[in-house]
């Protein structure tokens, strides 16, 4: 019983200084580390993947469905 008791104190102990940022700070929120919404990744150019392939696979329908016209779609 006393090993239970230990081991429950040292997680309880555990999870609060790994949340003590989150807990002490005065908006108490995890920093936003998600590419699609963060400025500065945003700056750099850098998109999500999911974004990037949508993008991608708009450009290839566009040529295909331009390949089938007479006139000749150059990228």
């Amino acid at each position: 019983m006393s090993l239970f008791i230990i081991t429950v104190a040292i997680i309880a102990i555990s999870v609060f200084l790994m949340s003590f940022n989150i807990i002490f700070r005065k908006n108490g929120k995890f920093p936003d580390s998600e590419i699609g919404h963060n400025k500065e990744m945003r700056k750099l150019g850098l998109m999500c993947a999911k974004s990037e392939e949508k993008i991608l696979w708009r450009k290839r329908d566009q040529k295909e469905s331009c390949a089938s016209c007479c006139c000749s779609c150059e990228d």
